[in-house]
């Protein structure tokens, strides 16, 4: 009765659009008084669930990444990348993936990375014969790849709730984001492979392209100081993020000088909302989670899983059915917290390692945020578009199809995953 309870109210209020931190707290509520258990045991699990120095990087990595877009960076880096590869057949589908990849590499957040993208990009695919709901389909879907590549807000959230290594888990994740990206590629070529109005973009000069360089230079330094400085042992995931602070503030008021007093306060405002917004569903959830925990309902539920099938594969298949349906309703932050008590001893009984399975988790979120109905990144691209979200619900089926073969590929190929942390000595 109390996983009816729990799961049941909190689906109800989802479904009548209630935000998901509210309707993770109500239905923790109710379970608590269902349960018996003390109201006053609500604010100690906020405290705890919070009060985690690894989860001091959420709120950094989301100053960064706006940082990083008033800072002009996005726009240097599609510069960059179109002087590169714009001219080939196709080459502003891959100047999107190209540039989403990088900016991922920035901002660690799907929503961000179209935001910051898909102004510049989409009116230029536009104009190339792309028509509107294509590049909107492509950028949204490109845009989620901001959570699998390294810094990236889920490996902090999920590393929180697992104990398992934020370093490991960003050196897990590079190689399946370029996995997804090149699917990413791939679907669009084959959704635009009759396009007769395609315009080729003029091919730069070797002075054109060394000037655009040049020009993004400093952005590209951004994940090299990062990622290179957590894989050196310089400094931590979480002082990472404050490093990319300080870094994006030099880079945007003293280099390209395009962050001017006045937007600083915008600039705090939008990520003080946005870390807000973050840290009060991990609140919530960790209330969730708690009574999962604590009622054994978590346990069952495991056992439940691991009842279907003494197969590897099929558990492993199921698991990633469950977390493909919970991202369409749910963002990564609140599915981690609501399931990994679940599925985590499934995983440990089936011996497969948690970093390995933090990607592929993590790729199902990132799938999630194309999916109707609540897919948040396809509202982003539409919005940018300025199309309906009708429109571009055809167009988003070669991706999310892209998506779960890629899925499929880093789920039942582990050595994708574990081969760059193996190769630094993270893991044995």
């Amino acid at each position: 009765m109390m996983t009816l309870i729990l799961f049941g109210l909190f689906f109800v209020l989802v479904f009548l659009n209630v935000p998901i931190a509210i309707s993770l707290g109500l239905a923790a509520s109710v379970g608590l008084m269902y349960g018996q258990f003390p109201l006053s045991v609500i604010p100690g699990i906020l405290y705890s669930g919070t009060a985690k120095f690894t989860l001091l990087a959420i709120p950094f990595f989301i100053l960064a990444g706006s940082i990083m877009e008033y800072a002009g960076i996005s726009k240097r880096l599609i510069s960059f990348a179109n002087a590169c590869v714009g001219h080939r057949k196709g080459g502003l589908m891959a100047v999107v993936v190209i540039v989403a990849c990088f900016f991922a590499a920035i901002s660690g957040s799907g929503p961000a990375t179209v935001a910051a993208i898909g102004p510049v990009l989409i009116p230029a695919m536009v104009k190339a014969g792309y028509g509107k709901d294509m590049p909107a389909a492509l950028v949204s879907a490109s845009g989620a790849i901001g959570i699998i590549i390294p810094p990236s807000i889920a490996y902090v959230v999920y590393a929180s709730c697992t104990d398992v290594s934020v370093g490991a888990l960003f050196t897990a994740g590079i190689i399946p984001g370029i996995v997804v990206g090149i699917a990413y590629y791939m679907a669009a070529a084959w959704d635009s492979r009759n396009n007769k109005e395609i315009i080729a973009q003029p091919k730069m000069s070797g002075k054109d392209r060394l000037i655009a360089f040049k020009d993004a230079f400093w952005g590209l330094m951004t994940p090299v100081i990062i990622l290179g400085g957590i894989y050196a042992g310089i400094f931590t995931p979480t002082e990472a993020a404050g490093i990319a602070v300080i870094y994006g503030l030099i880079v945007g008021i003293f280099i390209y000088r395009e962050i001017k007093l006045k937007d600083l306060y915008h600039i705090f405002m939008e990520s003080a909302v946005s870390s807000a917004t973050v840290m009060f569903i991990i609140a919530a959830a960790a209330v969730f989670a708690w009574i999962l925990t604590t009622s054994q309902i978590a346990s069952q539920l495991s056992q439940m899983v691991l009842a279907v099938s003494d197969n590897k594969y099929i558990i492993l298949l199921l698991i990633n059915i469950i977390f493909l349906i919970a991202g369409c309703f749910l963002d990564a932050n609140s599915a981690f917290y609501i399931l990994l008590p679940i599925i985590v001893p499934v995983l440990n009984a089936i011996d497969v390692s948690l970093l390995h399975a933090g990607v592929f988790l993590t790729v199902n979120m990132a799938i999630g945020m194309i999916t109707p109905p609540v897919g948040i990144n396809l509202y982003v691209g539409c919005n940018v578009a300025e199309i309906p979200v009708a429109d571009i619900c055809r167009k988003i089926i070669p991706f999310l199809i892209a998506g779960i073969v890629a899925l499929f590929i880093l789920t039942f190929i582990p050595d994708i995953s574990l081969f760059l942390p193996r190769m630094i000595g993270q893991i044995k």
